[in-house]
């Protein structure tokens, strides 16, 4: 088998055959947030980009028009590796780290990872449960509005990119 992964004609470089376990795992889990989201009136994209450079593994918005942000992580070494996290505050009204089932959790209660400005979700390619939920820590309206239209215009290209791939040429990345 070859060192990498790579579907023919994809614009996207290679994948180390490594990573497709961990990639495959973050799948199920954005699987199982999506289909509890949809349950409870939160309709998300994956890898949506924000206007810092960053970009969000989940990002909705809930039935009051909230932003909710989830970043993914199915290893240990990920989750206690990733100091980007605190970037996406200030692009959200609730934050969730949505986890696999086999990641010990209990390093989110350290202070480094602000337990009071993060909730946890535990999920599969099936479900998911929320163990500890988001406060709300509102953003400005102005912000709120700017993101709001960012995820929506994301959400529309998706879709007319999707029926009409020949429209990606196009798209903007936001």
């Amino acid at each position: 088998m070859p060192d990498s992964i790579l579907a023919p004609s994809s614009p996207v470089p290679p994948v180390d055959a490594a990573a497709v376990p961990a990639l495959a795992d973050a799948a199920a889990v954005a699987r199982g947030i999506a289909r509890l989201f949809a349950r409870n009136d939160i309709w998300c994209l994956a890898e949506m980009p924000l206007r810092n450079g960053r970009r969000a593994d989940l990002m909705g918005i809930d039935g009051k028009g909230r932003v909710v942000i989830v970043e993914i992580k199915v290893s240990r070494a990920d989750l206690l590796g990733d100091a980007k996290w605190p970037e996406y505050l200030d692009h959200c009204d609730r934050f969730y780290w949505g986890l696999a089932p086999h990641l010990d959790r209990g390093v989110l209660n350290d202070p480094a990872f602000l337990p009071e400005a993060c909730g946890i979700i535990v999920a599969d390619g099936y479900d998911a449960e929320i163990l500890r939920p988001a406060p709300s820590l509102p953003l400005a309206a102005a912000r709120r509005k700017v993101e709001v239209e960012r995820l929506a215009r994301a959400a529309l290209r998706r879709q007319v990119v999707a029926a009409d791939p020949a429209c990606a040429t196009w798209a903007i990345d936001y």
